[in-house]
């Protein structure tokens, strides 16, 4: 009975004028009298904040805060794969070679997801990861790896919710929301970083210029909560074991290591 009214809810709120009204009134000066109130409600860090809290001019600003320098050390060890976002990592598996994964219990294609079947056989017997950014989250996007930008594009329109409830009941949210994609070529193999759009706010901004990328450097941004996918070729990636799902991650923290063949 949930499944259908939380569709409903969400295709009834989820439109274009709703969306188009929050961002307007996140990036209007009239957000900055909540700016505190939401600091306070999802217990923001004001301390590692790169600008002190009362200096934000707008909520959207918030949501996109830099941090100070040295606040999110970056595992450095050769061939480690660290977490692109602070996040909480939902899950971790294994693309079936029908090019489907299983999120909390729902069927996902990586086909839909990445566009293409050329690209996701790519990834079939690979490894996924996912990473759910809260709206208490650092929005701030870094590269989990060293290598080089191979092509970049973006799907989707409208978007669900992406936390536990948008990827237990929404509409393939993983594969159909707005997202932009990126393929990174690294020494073992391709990586894909899938930016996953949330709910009313699809907006997700590149701030990288160039096509190579050092571990930890930052690349983009969301202006609102959202999911990562990390998606691995075969055989080239093994998770730390020590993460087991749900899991508190930040920015920088070793979450595997790139399987080089030697």
């Amino acid at each position: 009975m949930f499944k259908p009214i939380y569709r409903l809810f969400i295709e009834l709120t989820n439109g274009k004028w709703s969306s188009l009204l929050l961002r307007k009134f996140a990036r209007s000066p009239r957000s900055r009298r909540v700016v505190s109130r939401f600091a306070k409600v999802y217990r923001l860090n004001t301390i590692e904040m790169e600008t002190p809290i009362g200096e934000y001019p707008t909520l959207h600003d918030l949501f996109i805060r830099k941090l100070k320098p040295g606040s999110r050390p970056v595992n450095q060890e050769e061939y480690s794969v660290v977490s692109p976002v602070d996040a909480v990592i939902e899950d971790i598996g294994t693309v079936k070679p029908s090019s489907e994964m299983e999120v909390k219990g729902k069927i996902y294609s990586v086909i839909d997801m990445l566009g293409d079947r050329e690209t996701a056989e790519k990834y079939m017997d690979g490894t996924y990861m996912i990473f759910y950014l809260s709206p208490s989250h650092y929005h701030r996007i870094h590269s989990p790896v060293d290598g080089e930008v191979k092509r970049q594009w973006s799907l989707g329109a409208k978007s669900y919710p992406v936390n536990k409830w948008g990827l237990k009941y929404g509409v393939d949210t993983l594969s159909k929301n707005y997202r932009m994609i990126s393929e990174i070529q690294t020494a073992s193999g391709m990586v894909a970083v899938v930016k996953v759009g949330a709910m009313f706010v699809n907006s997700i901004e590149t701030t990288h210029e160039g096509n190579e990328l050092k571990k930890g450097e930052e690349i983009a941004y969301f202006s609102f909560g959202s999911t990562i996918v990390l998606l691995f070729e075969k055989g080239s990636f093994t998770p730390e074991r020590s993460i087991s799902t749900p899991f508190d991650v930040r920015m920088g923290e070793k979450v595997g290591t790139l399987r080089t063949g030697s």
